[in-house]
């Protein structure tokens, strides 16, 4: 059955009403007519069941029958990364990490970002069309772009690391996570984080840690981050 996402009802909804857009999609491409029943989420934890009681093209409605909630698990993670060259990847990235399962995502300025600029318009309806897709009640954070330097200030409680390429100590992503665990992970643009940034880092008390023998693009090191510490929780 295909999700909706509606962030503006709650536990006390009775009835939807769909945009003229959606109720199109629900009419005449899933050819959906009353009676029928669709699955809608807020994002937020809820997942509903309603009926569709007038199947107009243009102002398709349907009343709620059933719902049910999923509270947050017992671990978030959040990635900041810095924006790739191309979008199209930063974008890619975005999709995957929903799927996996991701929380907040943070797009990083860093002294080497080719990119500086970022619109998150088109992030936001990626992430929701993930959400859709995977199922899931829950629709990742996007937070404004920001300095490296700012974000790092900022507090956080549970595991911090940066991922980067110096040939300096480091340890493996997968055998430094704790179980159940807040999680953050900085993960740098395609010329690294700078040696100042990583210094900068480590007397804030990130961790330094590996992804792996080689050497990942920003977008894949950013999805073998996340894929190991759902692994890692599973």
């Amino acid at each position: 059955m295909q999700l909706f996402y509606n962030p503006n009802i709650d536990e006390s909804t009775t009835q939807i009403d769909f945009s003229k857009d959606e109720s199109r999609h629900i009419v005449k491409v899933l050819r959906k007519t009353n009676g029928d029943q669709l699955q809608i989420t807020n994002g937020k934890g809820w997942m509903f069941v309603a009926e569709i009681t007038l199947a107009d093209i243009k102002n398709c409605v349907a009343s709620i029958i059933s719902k049910s909630f999923v509270p947050v698990g017992n671990y978030k993670v959040h990635l900041a990364v810095a924006p790739t060259k191309m979008n199209d990847r930063y974008e890619w990235f975005l999709e995957k990490a929903t799927e996996i399962g991701v929380d907040t995502i943070t797009p990083i300025i860093c002294e080497h970002s080719e990119r500086k600029v970022i619109k998150t318009d088109r992030f936001e309806k990626i992430l929701q069309a993930a959400m859709k897709q995977s199922l899931h009640r829950y629709l990742p954070e996007l937070q404004e772009a920001i300095s490296f330097n700012d974000f790092i200030n900022q507090p956080f409680n549970g595991q911090k690391f940066i991922a980067h390429c110096e040939e300096t100590e480091r340890v493996s992503l997968k055998n430094a996570l704790q179980s159940h665990t807040d999680v953050l992970v900085l993960i740098g643009p395609e010329g690294d984080f700078s040696p100042d940034e990583i210094k900068a880092a480590l007397s804030l008390g990130f961790q330094p840690v590996s992804l792996g023998n080689t050497r990942l693009r920003t977008e894949t090191a950013a999805i073998v981050a996340c894929h190991s510490i759902a692994f890692t929780n599973e």
